[in-house]
């Protein structure tokens, strides 16, 4: 029996594998304990100076590093010592250099200044690092780190763009009190039902929306959930009403659902805070701004107000605002895109393809919804139209103040690239319509004119 399993060549296999795996085990417990040894044996402490840090975003700060118990047996099996950032991307040490083995003497406490380059927006830790003899880094055990934290600096440029945007949409909206006819506006009140389908839009699809686009393409980033959340679930933004004059749909209901949407967002966005968003806020300390939302809202009945005063009081300057109009809307609109870009190119290093998928998906589906939903319905083409751009477009300006408000710095820098892209996006779809529409206008408009000289020419041939 006993010859039989020698001669098996199976069982001497299993034999030769299962003395592998015990050397191996042996190699890697000998290894591990030989590494908890000389983690052990250097007992160096670490302490900075400040003990945390916060940079502003491509400036330099000094950090003093001071080590101490240092053993002259430790210094034996040493060939450097540097200081390390754990995401180089956020911050590293300038040139590099960081402790220099010889400058380190036994029983001697060590104190070096080095200088902190805040490369871009976000934390980072930074840790002593030992390097030996043999080639292989690690941290020192049980060191301290150095938070440090980089942040933007405030610009002249965003308070420029934020004034300048805030004056023009003052100006845009009193054109619009005067084009608003107050007489539909009564008849939608009467028939509600564009403004309650575009409630529905708003404010159950696009959150639910919004909350499942942020589980599906960033699972395990909690900021950006949290910056498409906030997108979602704000109110409608003023631009849609610009919009939906460039496109032909009623300007009416547009800014009726505007005007309710904003309104509704004092409910609304709390209910979804405190029920689905609990998955994503339960960590975080969120506040909404209650007075920012009633500020948009007088911001939108103030100019509209004083439209309508200039249409009945002075009703031939009410006429030329409402010639400016669509000209006016087209100006303002490339005006906030592009500036928008330019004041916030910093946010592009961010920019991930699931990033742009989510400033695409989020407006491009909400148009396509809030359409196919009105025309179901029946409500006629200009209606749908003003539901389709009421429910895509956002107002990422309340996103990024919640994000702002609710979270410090860098987070709540980092979180706003969501709506950025989202703002950048929105348009794109917005624009080809309405290039073709316009393109369309133009052919009919030529196909027309030159129809008129043959008819003309009919006409004015002499009978026999």
């Amino acid at each position: 029996m006993s010859s039989a399993m020698a001669s098996c060549p199976l069982l001497k296999l299993l034999l030769f594998i299962s003395l592998l795996a015990l050397q191996a085990i042996y190699t890697c417990k000998a290894t591990l304990i030989s590494d908890d040894d000389r983690m052990e044996k250097l007992s160096w402490a670490v302490a900075y100076d400040p003990p945390k840090l916060t940079v502003h975003m491509g400036t330099m700060q000094n950090v003093t590093v001071q080590i101490t118990h240092i053993d002259r047996t430790d210094l034996a099996d040493v060939a450097s010592v540097q200081l390390r950032s754990e995401r180089e991307h956020v911050a590293t040490v300038e040139n590099g250099t960081i402790v220099i083995l010889e400058e380190l003497e036994a029983n001697v406490p060590y104190n070096g200044s080095f200088t902190i380059v805040g490369n871009f927006l976000g934390q980072t830790n930074f840790f002593v690092e030992v390097v030996h003899k043999n080639g292989t880094a690690e941290p020192l055990p049980s060191a301290a780190t150095l938070p440090v934290t980089v942040i933007r600096q405030e610009r002249v440029i965003d308070h420029v763009f934020t004034g300048s945007v805030i004056l023009l949409i003052s100006i845009l909206y009193i054109n619009f009190g005067a084009a608003l006819d107050v007489g539909a506006l009564k008849q939608i009140a009467r028939r509600p039902v564009g403004p309650l389908i575009g409630f529905f839009c708003q404010f159950l699809f696009m959150p639910l929306l919004s909350f499942g686009l942020g589980h599906l393409l960033f699972p395990d980033n909690y900021e950006l959930q949290l910056g498409l959340f906030f997108t979602g679930v704000s109110p409608a933004g003023g631009a849609s009403n610009i919009w939906t004059v460039a496109l032909g749909g009623n300007l009416t209901l547009s800014i009726a659902m505007t005007t309710i949407s904003t309104l509704a967002a004092f409910g609304m966005m709390p209910l979804w805070i405190f029920t689905l968003g609990r998955r994503i806020f339960e960590r975080a300390n969120l506040g909404v701004p209650y007075s920012r939302i009633a500020y948009t809202a007088i911001g939108l009945v103030v100019p509209i107000s004083a439209g309508l005063i200039i249409q009945r009081c002075c009703p031939r300057f009410g006429r030329l605002l409402v010639r400016i109009l669509k000209p006016m809307s087209v100006v303002l609109i490339l005006f906030i895109v592009i500036f928008a870009i330019v004041t916030n190119l910093y946010l592009f290093e961010l920019f991930s393809w699931q990033i742009i998928i989510a400033g695409l998906g989020l407006p491009w589906i909400g148009y396509c919804f809030g359409f196919l939903a009105s025309h179901l319905l029946r409500l006629p083409l200009a209606d749908s139209l003003a539901i389709s751009v009421e429910t895509g477009i956002q107002n990422t300006g309340i996103a990024i103040f919640l994000l702002r408000f609710a979270l410090e710095q860098p987070a709540a820098d980092l979180t706003t690239v969501i709506p950025v892209s989202a703002a950048i996006m929105t348009p794109l779809p917005l624009m080809l319509l309405m290039l073709g529409l316009r393109m369309h206008e133009r052919s009919k408009r030529r196909a027309e004119s030159s129809l008129i000289p043959k008819s003309s020419s009919i006409s004015n041939t002499p009978s026999t």
